[in-house]
């Protein structure tokens, strides 16, 4: 072949990974969906504190109540995140026409998918907690929170799948700030409602819920009108009624199953873990809450720049630069590496002064005080293997991530928890222990996979130019 002649795409593919132009981009994009994916957790971790302040015990019910409908949250947003890489690749391919097509293919879904979990979580909910060998104490204080809680999915599900088609443009501010905004009504509902201010009853892990319940509907309604009124929503095709395209749905739909499975795994096996801390007694179960919220707080920056690799190598996929794709994910996963060793030696040495934020209870906070610390050895390997996943799906390969996260969490650390905190004596550290190992197997398989296709390509880029 004439090499004057090469498609510049393959010319393009063979260049080096460079990581210096990617890195502005990266972090503009990436900085909004921090905040707005830490905005997330914030409002759990107020509900927590505000709940914890209350009361330990009360605590204790938010913790269980929150949990089947975590594992839910996440696997709705993983189902939903075909819509960020759907709108990325129509943006990096010059059809900005089709955005419009994802976006109302995605409100359906969302839609779809939160009262179908609303409906599950409110019939099956409060019998799965009574029947996992959980107190009857603690069932039952768990089962009303699940329930607010388990209200507030359809709302939640529709403002992910706007936020999602925003940061898919590369326009995650709006997103941001109404997360934030969202936040504020939560603090205001849950100082009103868990200790019963202005005379009102005191509805402890009750109110936390419908204080959720309440941000989370306010925060649909602005993305939902913000959207409207976008100047360029006619350009966008946001009212226009796309023709079918059962290829681009199919494809939608199989990136959003590999992710909702693979958050479904991580999640619940997650989550399984409160099981476990009630099965040991109920100030595990606070402690291991508070553990868990503050690891769930630092997982919102690499989330965040999980999606800002996404956008990236998804754009640069759709535009079939193969150079792009590689060097947004390389770019990510080294922000991420620097983002994972600084966090854990801050956290380190504040393990203890973090754990009093949430309680007062001496015995709680030894039990949070020493998981803190060592969930520190965690956060590299959590952080990475979450970046790796979204760039691998960005770039079409959906599956692997799923049996990784399968074999991983489900596999590897429900089992290994269960052995080290229980017989082995460990408690809430042996829960800990589990959760660094199995996420160093994730971290390792994922990042050898993108290195494999990185490989790959340039191999065939090389070919292609000869």
């Amino acid at each position: 072949m004439d090499r004057s002649a090469a498609p510049a795409v393959s010319r393009a593919g063979d260049r080096a990974i460079t990581v210096r132009p990617e890195l502005v981009p990266l972090l503009k994009l990436a900085g909004p969906v921090v905040l707005a994916r830490l905005g997330i957790m914030v409002m759990g971790l107020s509900d927590a504190i505000v709940v914890g302040r209350y009361s330990a015990a009360q605590l204790g019910y938010h913790a269980l109540g929150w949990a089947p409908t975590n594992v839910v949250i996440t696997m709705v947003v993983g189902l939903l995140s075909g819509v960020q890489v759907m709108t990325a690749r129509a943006v990096g391919d010059g059809r900005l026409g089709e955005a419009g097509a994802v976006l109302r293919r995605g409100v359906v879904y969302s839609l779809w998918i939160g009262l179908a979990a609303t409906l599950v979580l409110m019939l099956a909910g409060p019998p799965f907690l009574h029947a996992i060998g959980l107190s009857k104490d603690l069932a039952d204080g768990a089962s009303a929170p699940l329930l607010i809680f388990a209200l507030s999915l359809p709302p939640y599900a529709v403002s992910v799948a706007a936020s999602f088609w925003l940061e898919g443009l590369q326009r995650p501010g709006a997103a941001a700030w109404a997360m934030w905004i969202a936040n504020g009504v939560n603090l205001a509902l849950d100082l009103l409602l868990v200790p019963g201010t202005f005379g009102l009853p005191a509805l402890g892990a009750v109110g936390g819920g419908c204080a959720t319940l309440g941000a989370r509907t306010a925060l649909c309604l602005f993305m939902l009108g913000y959207i409207a009124r976008m100047d360029e929503a006619r350009a966008l095709g946001v009212f226009d009624r796309a023709p079918r395209d059962p290829k681009a749905e199919a494809e939608q739909r199989k990136i959003g199953l590999g992710a909702g499975l693979s958050n479904f795994f991580e999640v619940a096996a997650f989550n399984s873990l409160n099981v476990i801390a009630g099965w040991i007694g109920a100030l595990a179960v606070a402690g291991w809450a508070i553990v868990l919220n503050v690891t769930a707080v630092v997982f919102m920056a690499p989330l965040g720049l999980a999606t800002a690799a996404a956008v990236r190598v998804g754009s640069a996929y759709g535009a079939r630069d193969a150079a792009g794709a590689r060097s947004a994910a390389a770019t990510a996963v080294l922000v991420t590496a620097v983002y994972g060793v600084v966090l854990a030696l801050a956290v380190w040495p504040l393990a203890g002064p973090i754990a009093r934020l949430y309680t007062d209870d001496a015995q709680t906070l030894a039990i949070a005080g020493a998981g803190l610390a060592l969930t520190c050895l965690m956060f590299l390997p959590d952080a990475l293997q979450v970046v790796a996943a979204q760039a691998l799906r960005a770039r079409g390969d959906v599956w692997l991530p799923t049996g990784t996260h399968l074999t991983s969490y489900i596999v590897i650390m429900a089992p290994l928890a269960w052995c080290l905190a229980i017989p082995e004596g460990m408690g809430v550290k042996g829960l800990v222990w589990a959760v660094i190992l199995a996420s160093l197997v994730s971290c390792g398989l994922l990042l050898a996979r993108l290195w494999q296709l990185d490989r790959r390509d340039s191999r065939l880029s090389r070919f292609a130019s000869v």
